[in-house]
């Protein structure tokens, strides 16, 4: 590997995690030496890359620091066009249109020398069989989701019965056939499913929930697993 190329990896490694790294714990990655890993990041150092600590106790890079957007690999590519075909043919008619952008602006900004692995990708997401439509607004529901506001939903269930509730979204799930609406239930004081596809009516409230949405994110991840509710 090029030192030029090393000195961007360890930059990147440092940039995936907020724990301190150790200098061994690099070298493994890059399949380099302790020493080697030492001087580059001195070197870093020197050219003002705000890495800080010390020989034996570990690297962390410092908030606020980043690269120029598109010095990307051209794996880093092909996974960046890979996520975002998948997107084009299983999000919703907003993010499948947010995906095709991406991909055209990648093509239009990386070096020639890495066109063809936007254009001509070695990987191909496959298009689903079937799904079912949407009966909710998506875009508008992840924006809700990112403002930690409720929701009021008339809800149809698998046997037919209707039910009013008002849920605190967290997050959307993608399966074959249908999308998963992960939420906080009033109604039954516990984490529910809702597929897309079941909603009857849904009003966007300006009721913020009264939890920070990092914690109720937190307690769905320990408490619940992705599947499609019989019941809810």
């Amino acid at each position: 590997m090029r030192r030029a190329d090393r000195l961007f990896q360890i930059i990147q490694v440092l940039r995936r995690t907020r724990r301190p790294l150790t200098a061994d714990a690099i070298a493994a990655e890059l399949e380099t030496s302790k020493r080697t890993i030492y001087r580059d990041i001195a070197t870093l150092i020197g050219q003002r890359v705000p890495i800080r600590g010390e020989a034996g106790m570990g690297y962390i890079l410092e908030k606020g620091f980043d690269l120029p957007p598109l010095m990307l690999t051209p794996d880093e590519i092909e996974a960046a066009v890979l996520g975002a075909q998948w997107v084009s043919v299983n999000a919703d008619p907003v993010l499948a249109r947010a995906a095709e952008d991406l991909m055209a602006k990648i093509a239009d900004t990386v070096p020639e020398r890495l066109r063809p692995f936007v254009l001509e990708p070695a990987s191909r997401a496959p298009r689903p069989w079937s799904r079912e439509p949407d009966r909710i607004d998506m875009s508008r529901t992840r924006s809700q989701i990112h403002e930690g506001r409720k929701i009021r939903l008339r809800y149809r269930d698998e046997q037919g019965r209707d039910s009013e509730r008002v849920i605190w979204p967290i997050a959307i799930g993608y399966h074959d056939a249908v999308r998963i609406l992960a939420a906080w239930c009033e109604l039954r004081h516990d984490f529910r499913s809702f597929r897309t596809d079941r909603v009857v009516e849904a009003d966007y409230l300006d009721d913020k929930y009264p939890e920070r949405r990092e914690a109720l994110r937190a307690k769905w991840r320990r408490s619940l697993v992705w599947e499609v509710p019989k019941d809810v």
